[in-house]
């Protein structure tokens, strides 16, 4: 029996004497505050929320009179009994949802269709929006489309049904007094039932006038009980969830409601002390109810911003732990004068970019400075991470070390090596590539050669973290598009060396404030200029019912000698999304284009059958490639000027700047046609965006600002992000108060905090990183 469970049984004990007095507090010698008193602060947390709240209960007892005392006891008694529980179950917090007052096995499951499985992840299951029932008006002052709260009583009712479907009407008579009003509910017969005749209640909903009377439509609705000062549902400012069939918004709010009540009490702040006090943050076990319950819109901003506060902290802690153990790893020393690197630059039939000359020399400074290079290469489509890569690559096979190049998809292997292949034999280095589809006999030579030293440089998809995958001298690790990467795939392949040297590179353009948030343990490299010549990408926008000028346009263009990409967002057809397939499409294109051979490239389309298509493509024999975003990164054919996107809606933004960076890489105007559904202002807004600029990060910040950070990469991989509260597009203050302080803690080694606070931060750091928070760290 733990330390807690024995010192808590200690305390029931002491309660139920007190009751068997008859709260005479006579029952312990020295009376029951200082007994209560002294077993508390013996508690190993004494300092905690649950421990405070019954000191606060316990004192001045003896002052108190008997029926005071007995109400203090019981409250006592209860936290006790809950205490118990707690602290029964190793990890009460990771406790399967279930267990809860209110839920059982089938609303757990319904909860778990939320991605609710634990308690914690309950009580964190934070509203989307709010809906202000505070105010009582009466129904004289009333106005036709306003939402307001009204307390009534309930006169009469008459029961009716709709002409058509004979839906039941629910229609009550309403009256505080003032005037009458109804309300009406549609096939919710129970209403009669819940609500007699008779019965106070609070109604909440918009004022509609119907004929000549007013009206509330299915209106919410709360019974006035004088014992029962919590209403849930009206009067008051009442959270709005996001919810799932089968489970309403009354359920859902009176069980989070009951868990907060029962155990918030038991939170551990993991938030220094010295820190809330210097930005005023509220205590972790207020904000959450304030988050959820607030008093006023005023105290939820409060909440907000310490809930947001604690979870960037803990990340950027995370971050700054990773980095601080970076700074003590030792790797290998490269030098940097290179004749082979001068070859390969003087054989290039264009100069470096400014841009790119800038990074080559950052990445050099890092191979050279004997720690592990952990560098991320943000660069727009097009505008020569490669290029990039193949100097570094070539850098370390000239150290006589291997290389390592892991991208998230076969196509893009097979693009990355057929390029690479060009710029590495002739300067005498071999490379291979490595993904699932590569034969078994050509893999084991690969292997073998690997582990021995004899294969300098592989590309490879996640094929390169098998076991089966061993280097004789790993110097260089290259991830290209890593967010499509989880940790536990980048640590395996990073870990097949002895502390090589790290680039990652995407072609997503991330906003400052997102790239710190999630690679704050990296350094940053980007490459903001485009090669000399490249034209922007000219981006129309259609309606669906103005696609034939757009293939019109097309086959004007293909006449000419150009191809086009049209990409669409599905395979197979789908009865749920109103979206072209590509299958479909494909077909329907061959009748509108018998003239042009029309290829189809997806995910299903097996290896072989796909290098083939890409090559004829790549050799002018296919016209028109119709594929989806298989497409999104790598393909590079520059005699394709045209990229059409169907159902472009249905896309990120920054995917949708993805696809049309496969075009416009000649000489040669390209054009990007977005076809849409044009009905939802929102929509049309957002994808005005694509026709107005070709700069990624104008783009990726309003892809931010629009869907968010949990979305923004279109992969549920940062999907922890998703439960931020803070406005990465807004708040940058915040965040960058979150992030010095994280990165000051660790380096004054936790100087500042008392032994407690350091095993508290360390065990909720873990907490965080348990779930998916750390598929954004390395």
């Amino acid at each position: 029996m733990s330390i807690e469970i024995k010192l808590l049984k200690g305390l029931k004990k002491i309660l139920e004497e007190e009751i068997s007095s008859n709260f005479s507090d006579k029952s312990i010698k020295y009376g029951l505050e200082k007994a209560i008193t002294v077993a508390i602060k013996q508690f190993p947390v004494y300092n905690g929320f649950w421990t405070q709240k019954v000191l606060d209960l316990i004192k001045d007892y003896s002052k108190r009179g008997q029926e005071e005392r007995s109400q203090i006891v019981l409250r006592i008694k209860d936290i006790i009994e809950r205490a118990i529980e707690f602290y029964t179950e190793e990890n009460f917090w990771e406790k399967p949802v279930q267990f809860l007052k209110g839920v059982g096995p089938h609303r757990a499951k319904l909860l778990n269709k939320l991605e609710i499985y634990t308690i914690y992840d309950l009580i964190t299951y934070y509203p989307r929006d709010y809906d202000d029932r505070s105010k009582l008006k009466k129904i004289s002052e009333l106005k036709p489309g306003e939402k307001v709260t009204i307390k009534v009583k309930i006169i009469d009712y008459e029961e009716t049904k709709t002409l058509y479907k004979k839906i039941p009407i629910i229609k009550a008579k309403l009256t505080d007094g003032t005037g009458i009003v109804y309300g009406v509910w549609y096939g919710q017969k129970y209403i009669k039932q819940a609500l007699p005749q008779g019965t106070d209640v609070l109604i909440s909903g918009e004022v509609k006038r119907v004929l000549k009377h007013i009206e509330f439509e299915n209106p919410e609705y709360e019974v006035l009980d004088e014992e029962d000062k919590e209403f849930l549902n009206v009067g008051r400012i009442v959270p709005i969830y996001s919810l799932t069939s089968g489970l309403t918004q009354k359920v859902l709010r009176k069980i989070i409601y009951d868990a907060l009540t029962d155990y918030s009490i038991f939170l551990e702040d993991p938030l220094p002390k010295y820190l809330r006090e210097k930005y005023n943050l509220m205590d972790k076990p207020v904000s959450i109810w304030e988050k959820h319950f607030p008093t006023s819109f005023l105290t939820m901003a409060s909440a907000s911003k310490r809930i947001a506060f604690e979870e960037l902290f803990f990340l950027q802690l995370n971050l700054a732990e990773k980095r601080k153990e970076i700074e003590k790893l030792s790797a290998p020393v490269f030098k940097t004068d290179s004749e082979l690197v001068e070859r390969f630059l003087n054989s290039l039939p264009f100069k470096l970019t400014k841009a790119q000359e800038k990074v080559w020399e950052e990445i050099k400074k890092d191979l050279s400075s004997g720690r592990p290079m952990h560098r991320l290469l943000q660069g727009d489509v097009g505008s020569g991470k490669t290029v990039i890569a193949a100097l570094a690559a070539i850098l370390a096979y000239d150290n006589g070390y291997q290389t390592a190049f892991m991208v998230p998809t076969e196509i893009l292997a097979e693009q990355h090596y057929n390029r690479l292949k060009k710029i590495f034999e002739p300067l005498g280095i071999r490379i291979a590539l490595l993904t699932s589809s590569t034969p078994k006999k050509e893999k084991t030579y690969i292997y073998l050669d690997l582990a021995e030293g004899k294969l300098p440089i592989v590309i490879g998809t996640h094929a390169l973290i098998q076991e089966e995958v061993t280097f004789k001298k790993l110097g260089l690790v290259i991830i290209d598009e890593q967010h499509r990467f989880g940790v536990i795939q980048r640590a395996k392949l990073w870990k097949k060396g002895e502390n090589p040297h790290l680039l990652v590179m995407t072609a997503t353009p991330i906003p400052r404030s997102l790239a710190l948030v999630l690679y704050g343990e990296l350094d940053i490299s980007i490459i903001d200029e485009l090669p000399p010549g490249r034209k922007p990408v000219i981006t129309y926008l259609f309606s669906k019912r103005e696609r034939k000028k757009v293939y019109s346009f097309v086959e004007k263009e293909i006449m000419k000698g150009k191809q086009a990409f049209v990409v669409c967002p599905l395979i197979e057809e789908s009865e749920k999304l109103e979206a072209e397939s590509a299958k479909k499409l494909y077909e329907e294109l061959k009748k509108f284009f018998p003239q042009f051979k029309i290829g189809l490239i997806h995910g299903l389309v097996p290896s072989e059958e796909r290098n083939r298509i890409m090559e004829e493509f790549q050799n002018g024999e296919i016209q028109i490639l119709v594929a989806t975003t298989v497409i999104e990164v790598g393909v590079d054919i520059p005699n394709a000027s045209i990229m059409v996107i169907e159902d472009a809606h249905r896309f990120g933004l920054a995917q949708l700047h993805q696809l049309r960076g496969r075009v416009g890489r000649g000489s040669e105007q390209a054009y990007c046609f977005l076809i849409a559904d044009l009905k939802g202002e929102d929509a049309t807004e957002r994808l005005k965006v694509m026709v107005e600029t070709n700069d990624g990060f104008v783009i990726a910040n309003k892809d931010l600002e629009i869907r968010g950070p949990g979305e923004f990469f279109g992969t549920r991989q940062h999907g922890a992000l998703n439960s931020l509260i803070v406005d990465l597009t807004k708040d940058m203050k915040l965040f960058e108060i979150a992030r010095n302080e994280a990165f000051e803690l660790m380096r004054y080694e936790n100087e500042r905090l008392s032994e407690y606070e350091k095993n508290l931060i360390n065990k909720w750091l873990n907490r965080y990183l348990k779930g998916e928070l750390k598929e954004i760290v390395l």
